[in-house]
Formats: C-alpha cells, structure tokens, sequence
C-alpha cells in the first residue's frame, strides 16, 4: 500500500470520527432539550384567547398555588455568535438562527462553496417547507455571519441552514422537517461538507413544546366601547382617534405606534367594516374595540396604560359604556387584573427566554 493511500484512509477515518462526534452531540444536545415537559395555564374571561384548546392565560394565584407548576419551555440561551448581516447591516441572530426558535444544522465545507451554488441546491426542496427558513454564511473578513439570498455571490466553507420550529400555524411538521434534514444533509454530501443532523423525533418533540408553550400564553386582549344610543360618526370617530395618538392604516384599523415603529394597540370597528379613508365620512358604527396582541407588545404593562389612557375619554366623548370582550362593564378592579395578568403573563414569558415585542416573540408569534 503507497503512502497516498494510507494518508487517503487516515483522512477519510478522520472524517467519520468528526461527523459521528458531532452527531453524538448535537442527538444529547435534542434530547435534553425535548425530555423537559410543559403544564398548560388556565383562560380568563377578561382576555380574548387563541382558539384552541391550549389557548389560555396563568391561573390567579390561590391557595394551592404551591403545588401548581408553571410552563416551562426547554431550551438555552443563543450561543455568542457573530452578528447576522444582511445587506451589510449587522441583524440580531435570533432574527435567523437562533437555538431556541429553530433548528440549526451547521455545514463546514473542504473547500469554500460558492452562493450560488449552494442556493441552486436548496431550493430544488426548500419549496416543499412552509415554515420560515433561513441560510446564512460566515464571512470571514467580516467575522459575521451572512444572510444569503438568491442574489449573494459569495463563497463560503460554513454555513448554517434554520428552520422555524413554530408559529401560529402551529409546530413544523414532520413532513417539513423531513425534508429539511434530509435536503442539508444531501446537499452537505453534494458539496464534501461535514455535518450532524439532530434525531428527528427529538427536534419534532421541541418543536411541538415549543408550540404548546407558546399557545398558553398568546393571547389578544381587548376592551370594546358600546355606544348607548345614536351612532356613532365616522369623521367624529377619526378625530378623536387622531388625538390621541393613532393613525389609520391599509389594514383598515388606527394604531398606536411607539417610536421603534411597533404597534402596541389597535382600534377598530367592532362591526365587520373596515375603516376606509375613502368611506369613513359615511361610516356611523354602534361601538369600537380596543386590542392589544400581549406576546407582541414590549411593557405590556405601559401599553396598557396607554391603552386605558385612550379608551376613557374616547368612551366619555362618544358618550358609550367600556366593556370587556363578553360585554360585561369594567369596573377599576377588572382593569386592574387585567394590569396584573399582563405582568405575569410577560413575566413567565420573560422566564423561558421569548421577551415580549423582542425579536424571538414577533418570529413565534406570527
């Protein structure tokens, strides 16, 4: 035997050891991740729910709130990656890969693959996904990782491949995710990459947690304002949202916009019309409601605030009543247990890593 062939079975020995160590970790790494269970929470009637049977908000605090056990989502903190970069603007990496919301399998490559390439390959089974994914690459003269589009021309010897394991669609499925795992680790083979592709059935597992957890706590609370005997005027309607801070938007609702650009809550009509700027001089409408989507809003607490803020004179003004979403009337110890449940309901969120209004909650709440 020549020294070429044994220096090409060491080689090739070297490369299987790598690929089984790193499979051997990531399958401890799933497991653990998918053994820690879920408890579901209690509804309200104050709040609006998810329709679904885990759609529900924390249970008060009662004399057998010692033995009652939280949700707990599995899952740890994001690795401290280099920045995501996408049109050379440096993104969060949990805007893309990030270890909780997602599955990522990371390729390194021989020898650097270029984009195109790379794009070509996926995308003959990356249309069979209807979860958001994401490829990104490392740069190495900018020491970040990269998001690729079908577009990037670069060439790159690590990438890694995220897919979203849940939204309000629910948990990927396990179609999804087959051909998922399969496509990278097809085209990781294609390409003379190395990589480690994590058990199916524990990524399907987190996912599904993932799903229940999220379910649990999504919630839209909403206060509606009833008018008491005439109706109520479009443009009068306008003018007072104005006022107060909201703006009208293509959706057809005003919203209340913080300076970040995010809404933290919206008014609409209550009736199934639209708000239409070319239709609300005629529009007269018997009450309006007031939302807010609490995994979404950043200081769920604040925006309450401002919420009530709004609805008080709003009420007075068109000289309607303010109910709940039952058409039950608010009184100051509903509003403020209303208050209190956002806090708690954020809090716990807070606890599993997903903050509210942050990039992760407005990925898995979408």
């Amino acid at each position: 035997m020549s020294e070429l062939q044994v220096a090409l079975i060491a080689a090739g020995a070297a490369a299987v050891a790598a690929v089984w160590g790193y499979n051997k970790w990531q399958e401890g790494q799933h497991r653990k991740l998918a053994e820690k269970a879920f408890k579901g929470v209690q509804p309200d009637a104050l709040m609006g729910a998810k329709e679904g049977p885990a759609a529900t908000a924390p249970a008060p605090s009662d004399a057998n709130d010692a033995e009652r056990r939280e949700p707990v989502l599995p899952g740890a903190e994001a690795k401290g990656e280099p920045a995501v970069e996408a049109d050379g603007l440096p993104l969060p990496p949990e805007q893309y890969a990030d270890d909780i919301a997602d599955c990522v399998v990371r390729i390194d490559f021989v020898e650097s693959v270029p984009a195109p390439g790379l794009w070509a390959a996926q995308s003959r089974w990356a249309a069979h996904i209807n979860k958001p994914m994401s490829w990104l690459g490392f740069d190495e003269a900018a020491n970040a990782w990269k998001l690729l589009t079908a577009h990037d021309a670069g060439r790159y010897k690590t990438v890694r491949a995220a897919l979203q394991l849940a939204n309000r669609e629910g948990a990927v499925s396990d179609a999804e995710l087959s051909v998922f795992l399969d496509g990278v680790w097809e085209l990781a083979g294609q390409c003379s990459g190395v990589t480690g592709i994590p058990k199916r059935d524990d990524v399907l597992m987190t996912a599904r947690n993932l799903d229940d957890f999220c379910a649990g706590v999504d919630l839209q609370l909403g206060v509606k304002i009833v008018g008491a005997n005439e109706p109520m005027t479009g443009p009068r309607l306008k003018q007072l949202a104005e006022a107060a801070g909201l703006t009208l938007l293509d959706d057809g609702t005003f919203h209340y916009v913080d300076v970040n650009g995010l809404t933290r809550f919206t008014l609409a009509n209550i009736g199934t019309e639209l708000f239409d700027p070319a239709s609300l001089d005629s529009l007269a409408t018997h009450g309006v409601t007031l939302s807010m989507d609490v995994p979404r809003v950043p200081d769920g607490a604040t925006a309450f605030d401002a919420l009530m803020s709004v609805a008080r004179p709003l009420t007075e003004a068109l000289g309607g009543y303010l109910v709940d979403s039952q058409g039950n009337p608010l009184t100051a110890e509903m509003i403020a247990g209303i208050r209190a449940k956002i806090v708690q309901m954020q809090g716990l969120m807070a606890r599993q890593q997903i903050v509210a209004g942050s990039v992760r909650a407005l990925r898995l709440f979408s």
